[in-house]
């Protein structure tokens, strides 16, 4: 019998069809194609020694016997990383359901309501526990939103303060390690002079903008920054506040004593410690802030027909509109983990939360009370869940041993002492195992344990805190499962048609893949556990490694960067520091081409470097006149080019070889945008180019779930002579002997998600993946193919070929008819497709990307509706149908509209709702009409009720 292998479950077309599909396209064959698309000096000559592929089952069982080798200790390490309790109802209905990880980042709203609206509940659970009035979609994690604070403390400095040239920053030295080092890394570029010190010494006269502190501080103590705040105040300088956003629940939040803005991870909220993520980081500030807040703000609209909508709000993808002049490069959030987080939130509600916190303080009292009986010094005068106990270096030693036994992780300071951080994980009798180290410790038998005294009542919080009704409504498990069920139905995921978005490589996110993130031997590690207790994960990681370099052609891989726009950061920042270490300090100049994704520029200043643009040619091709004048122009200054492969206008250009000489003769090192690497795997790679640093989107090319718009995964790969610049971590050691300094907060990004990659590749291994690519082509060249006469494609290569993707025109279609391309896009969704990528990188066009993972039948309807909607414009030109006023322009078309008394449409509603014959199968209703953005963003609302309660009261 014909084994099944995971090849065969990946792939769309198969057998007969592609012989259908050559047809179509008019080559020959496979190799007849690929010759036409890649040019053939730079295709790879022969396959690599790679591990040989593993079919789903024997994935499994792999990934089973590593899981063995991570040992699953009691972690007591704290440190901004806690252990959880997942609600099952969460983990089953969200985490696991690929209604929600397989959607695509909400741009099109009217098909993502369901999703918007979990991430509006987050931003008001998150606003209203800070005390702030304004909190984002997400960030990545606690130690980069901090940073953020810190850039858009810098943008946003007071006149008085700019004028005198302030460039300092204050850090507490009692901020968590891992975040002081990131601070570090962010500052550098700016010229940001960073403090760090003790809180109560600083001189703010001195040239400060701003400051940090965290609350509770590193170790685990809890003060009152009343009289530190209110003097920053005075002099005008900005405070940001890393606060656990649990403790929040029963402390003053930092909104209450003068914060401008409050960071931190919702990690606490149910969310598994996953080896140090994904994890949905916070960022709540001010409405003075709300047009220098990073990343992505969930807000109120209204839909053409007046009712209240949700939708993406001011700085949406900020850094494609203002390029070189963006304040941060923030493209991927940790969406699916900031829905669970926030769906964590309406699950306990407000008492549940607070009943939680005050558990884990309860047992830190105990265990205080503890201590006091045996005569150990505690030395954190008040706290929430950490204790910080004085032993010598002998009881150290000895209590360490004796944990270890346990099977019990504790946190051992630099100074010598002891650290015990608590969380909603510890039973009772993980309590009495812990009491019984420090009995045995001091040769005590037993003790009567009495909790020590409750936190003051001068730090306590006052205020109420998420009264919406959305997290009053919803206690039993079959409440929230419906609640969860409804809004996943108002969304367009993966799980209900393709989304043929260029540049994002919505491809399979295979069931195998997922499986093991599940597993407590994967999802329950401390990251800063020791070594030895994650063996597992430290193969695996060595393994991809490996796997990742030999992909890319380089000599080695870092993991650090969780997403891909911090991964363009780290591949400058190691540019930087090579320039840097051979006396190259000049070097700050990045060539850029002018359709670059707008991450690079953006990138490109964070780094410290200076944007200068590079022209395309009318094929869309870098003109390599201007890049070798500006190379010349430059060559005693230039730091690196930054270019995307295939280009960002979906053709591979026959001159990348000379492109990447030009940038090493005059001096320069070629950084190599990932974004597109689903049609270089196998065939090509950035090595063989010429580059000598790329980054890869874990979540495009090699299939983890967008998740709605995170988690992302951006590991960047180099060249031998960059391996030394590798990205370190400041408490478990990683990078290079010449390390920069810490990326993200965890030493290896997001640990969890990098199972799926490293899944992806074990059951392809290398034909597999080259299969994976060779059909992506195909299968772009075949939309390619039978759109042709429908719609023209904007760029293709010297034979005439795209690559894994292409730029539709649709710009003639304004005068021809009146219809915009936003207009198709509209239209899309009452076909039940989620509309292909809108006006990048070419303002009025559309860029399709169809992946590997596509059927024939899935396809041909994709084409038949975008040939059935350019008929349906036809029509509209030729007077059958009114300007303004027809199918396209009224789109999308609701269930609401479908079903009322009268129909005012100068069209049919089979027209409108059922225009083909597959759509009776399986329709998917928008449940908003077309949003009107421009009225959010003057009337921003961004912390509310769910959308029922706006609709009443427009009703009303």
């Amino acid at each position: 019998m014909k084994k099944h292998t995971f090849l065969d479950r990946h792939l769309g077309p198969r057998g007969s069809e592609l012989d259908q599909m050559y047809k179509t396209i008019g080559v020959n064959n496979l190799e007849e194609l690929i010759f036409q698309t890649i040019p053939d000096d730079i295709r790879l000559k022969e396959s690599p020694d790679f591990p040989e592929a593993m079919s789903e089952n024997e994935y499994l069982e792999h990934m089973n016997e590593l899981a063995g080798q991570n040992q699953l200790f009691k972690s007591y390490i704290g440190m901004g990383y806690y252990g959880t309790v997942l609600p099952p109802v969460i983990q089953r209905n969200i985490f696991e359901n690929p209604g929600w990880y397989t959607a695509y980042t909400p741009y099109q709203a009217e098909i993502a309501q369901g999703r918007l609206e979990a991430l509006v509940n987050y931003q008001t659970m998150v606003s209203e526990l800070t005390g702030m009035e304004l909190a984002n979609a997400s960030l990545l994690d606690e130690g980069t939103a901090a940073a953020e604070a810190m850039t858009m403390f810098l943008s946003s400095r007071p006149k008085d303060i700019k004028k005198t040239g302030a460039m300092k920053f204050f850090a507490s030295e009692n901020l968590f390690p891992q975040t002081l080092d990131i601070l570090k890394t962010r500052s550098t570029p700016f010229g940001i002079e960073l403090v760090i010190g003790d809180h109560n010494t600083v001189d703010w006269a001195d040239g400060f903008f701003g400051g940090i502190i965290q609350y509770p501080d590193a170790n685990g103590e809890v003060l009152d920054y009343t009289d530190f705040v209110k003097n920053a105040k005075e002099a005008q300088i900005q405070i940001a506040v890393a606060a656990d956003l649990l403790s929040l629940t029963m402390l003053t939040p930092p909104g209450e004593w003068g914060a401008d803005a409050v960071v931190g991870t919702t990690q606490r909220f149910g969310i598994p410690l996953g080896f140090g993520g994904p994890h949905a980081a916070y960022f709540a500030t001010h409405e003075a802030y709300k047009r220098q807040i990073p990343g992505r703000i969930i807000g109120v609209s209204l839909d053409s027909a007046g009712k209240p909508a949700l939708r993406m709000a001011l700085q949406t993808r900020e850094q494609h509109i203002k390029r070189e002049r963006a304040t941060s490069n923030i493209c991927t959030a940790q969406v699916l983990l900031a829905v669970m987080a926030g769906m964590y939130g309406v699950y306990h509600g407000p008492d549940g939360l607070k009943g939680i916190a005050t558990d884990i303080n309860e047992k830190a009292r105990i265990l205080n009370g503890a201590f006091k009986t045996l005569g150990i010094e505690q030395l954190n005068k008040t706290f929430f869940d950490t204790l910080k106990i004085k032993l010598s270096s002998e009881d150290v030693a000895k209590l360490k041993a004796d944990a270890e036994d346990n099977q019990i992780n504790l946190r051992y300071f630099e100074d010598g002492h002891a650290g015990i951080s608590l969380d909603e994980s510890v039973t009772e009798d993980d309590l009495g195992t812990l009491l019984g180290l420090f009995l045995n410790l001091k040769g005590a038998e037993e003790l009567e344990v009495e909790a020590t005294e409750e936190l003051a009542g001068d730090l306590l919080r006052t205020s109420g805190y998420m009264e919406h009704h959305v997290f009053q409504d919803y206690r039993s498990e079959t409440d929230v499962m419906r609640y969860i069920k409804k809004l996943e139905r108002r969304d367009l995921s993966l799980n209900h048609s393709m989304i043929a978005l260029g540049s994002c490589t919505m491809k399979l996110n295979a069931a195998a893949e997922m499986l093991p993130l599940s597993s407590a031997r994967w999802n329950s590690i401390h990251p800063f556990a020791p070594a030895e207790q994650a063996e597992g994960y430290m193969q695996l990681f060595e393994q991809i490694d490996k796997d990742l370099a030999v992909i890319t052609g380089f000599a080695g891989t870092s993991l650090q960067p969780n997403s891909g726009a911090q991964g363009e950061y780290a591949g400058l920042m190691v540019i930087r520091a090579y320039h840097h270490d051979h006396g190259d300090f000049d070097r700050d100049i990045v060539l850029i081409p002018s359709s670059a994704h707008g991450t690079n520029p953006a990138s490109g200043v964070m780094a410290g470097m200076k944007v200068v643009i590079v022209k395309c040619d009318d094929h869309g091709n870098i003109d390599l006149d201007d890049l070798r004048a500006k190379a010349e122009q430059y060559k005693d200054t230039l730091s690196a080019l930054m270019v995307t492969y295939p280009s960002t206008h979906g053709v591979f250009e026959a001159g990348i070889e000379e492109i990447t000489k030009i940038i090493h003769d005059n001096g320069g090192q070629v950084y190599m945008d990932g974004a597109n690497m689903n049609a270089q795997v196998g065939l090509t790679n950035p090595g063989n180019i010429g580059a000598d640093v790329c980054h890869l989107n874990l979540h495009k090319t090699f299939s983890i779930p967008h998740g709605g718009g995170g988690p992302g995964m951006g590991p960047i790969c180099v060249a031998e002579h960059l391996l030394p610049f590798l990205p370190s971590n400041p408490v478990i050691p990683t990078g290079g002997d010449k390390a920069i300094s810490a990326i993200s907060a965890a030493p290896f990004g997001s640990g969890l998600v990098t199972l799926i990659s490293y899944g992806y590749i074990r059951m392809l291994g290398w034909e597999g993946m080259k299969k994976s690519t060779e059909l992506a082509i195909i299968n772009a060249n075949y939309i390619k193919a039978r759109l042709h006469g429908y719609y023209e494609t904007l760029y293709s290569g010297d034979m005439g070929r795209c690559a894994h993707e292409m730029i539709l025109e649709c710009r003639g279609f304004k005068q021809e008819a009146g219809v915009e391309v936003t207009d198709i896009a509209k239209r899309l969704m009452d076909y039940g497709f989620h509309a292909p990528t809108v006006s990048f990188p070419v303002a009025g066009t559309l860029m399709v990307e169809p992946t590997e993972s596509e059927s024939l039948q899935e396809l041909d309807r994709f084409c038949d509706t975008m040939i059935s909607i350019r008929k349906e414009i036809a029509e509209i030109a030729a007077g059958n149908a009114e300007v303004g006023n027809n199918l396209l322009t009224n789109a999308p078309h609701t269930l609401e509209e479908a079903t009322a008394d009268k129909w005012e449409y100068p069209y049919s509603r089979k027209e409108a709702l059922y225009p083909t014959s597959w759509i009776l199968e399986n329709k998917f209703w928008p449940t908003v009409k077309r949003i009107d953005q421009a009225y959010g963003d003057r009337n921003l609302i961004c912390t509310c009720d769910p959308i029922e309660a706006y609709m009443e009261e427009a009703e009303a």
